[in-house]
């Protein structure tokens, strides 16, 4: 008999999911700025897709990787809030065990390949203003889809260990996630298995994504800035990192927030587990929130087109 229920709950079915531990009295609250967030994120990013589909002058490599971007949000962002606003709303806890680990997978996926867009977006900055009379033949559409196509390869295949790791596990401790989605190191740390095989990989991939990812960034901007200081006038020395700035702070809005939570993840072992479950969900939610509003304020063509849609409205 026990050992028929050791054997069941080596292979859980199903992984409870407590949403923000130690503060589950406040869930309803915590609810509305995330469902906030959400909502913005699914309007903004929808808005920018459907933008750049109607307006043909916008059909170019920078605005396709914009869509790249959107689409990575919105897929990020509905992997994890709608299974975390039916914890908080109604104590939805149980999550199968085959869906957490698809949970998990697209998030890591998807975060890999927001990283790599925003290293293509660089890419076709340094491209715009570095060799301008050229940028035309150098990103043409089949050059934007290969590069796309190799974002999307390189997240889904670094990833995939994450997942096929998990599964191997033995879990015979709980199947009690303190969290509120299915995030790869707080589902591992429930095996009773020695899992140092899956707690390097990811430390490994943390760190060399983001030293690959943030080399190719710092490159191209450093022969961007180069490029800048070399033009003969102030304005047109503004005028050109003007259209940089987006992308730059798409990057700060994304790399605080991950970095912040990757490190007191990894190292703030005196944090309070409530604190660590709002950064990781602010570092998923922030981004896909901000990112087309960014673009959306600071891209004149964007802005106008958007203008001219509410104006015909108004009519």
């Amino acid at each position: 008999m026990s050992d028929s229920n050791t054997t069941d709950f080596t292979n859980p079915s199903t992984f409870i999911l407590l949403g923000i531990p130690g503060l589950e009295a406040a869930h309803v609250w915590i609810s509305i700025p995330f469902c906030t967030m959400y909502s913005i994120a699914i309007l903004g990013n929808f808005t920018i897709l459907f933008i750049v589909k109607m307006e043909p002058s916008l059909h170019g490599p920078m605005y396709y990787f914009l869509c790249m971007l959107a689409v990575t949000d919105l897929v990020l962002s509905t992997s994890t809030l709608p299974k975390m606003l039916s914890i908080f709303w109604f104590n939805s806890r149980e999550i199968d065990f085959s869906a957490c680990l698809t949970q998990l997978y697209f998030i890591h996926c998807f975060l890999a390949m927001e990283s790599g867009i925003l290293v293509a977006m660089a890419l076709d900055r340094y491209v715009a203003i570095c060799h301008p009379l050229r940028h035309s033949t150098i990103l043409t559409n089949p050059v934007v889809a290969k590069i796309g196509l190799a974002v999307v390869l390189r997240g889904g295949m670094v990833i995939l260990p994450y997942p096929l790791l998990a599964r191997r596990w033995p879990y015979c401790r709980t199947n009690i996630i303190p969290h509120s989605y299915c995030e790869h190191m707080a589902v591992v740390n429930l095996a009773c298995a020695d899992i140092r095989v899956s707690n390097y990989y990811g430390l490994f991939l943390a760190f060399f994504l983001s030293s690959l990812d943030g080399c190719f960034i710092a490159v191209s901007y450093t022969q961007i800035l180069r490029a800048i200081f070399s033009l003969p006038t102030k304005d047109a020395r503004l005028k050109t990192f003007g259209t940089c700035i987006s992308h730059l702070c798409v990057i700060l809005a994304s790399c605080i927030p991950a970095l912040f939570s990757f490190l007191t993840h990894r190292f703030g072992h005196n944090v309070a587990i409530h604190f660590h479950v709002l950064i990781a969900n602010v570092y998923l939610l922030v981004p896909p929130m901000l990112n087309p509003i960014i673009y959306g304020v600071r891209t004149k063509q964007i802005r106008d087109r958007l203008l001219q849609l509410f104006t015909h409205k108004g009519i």
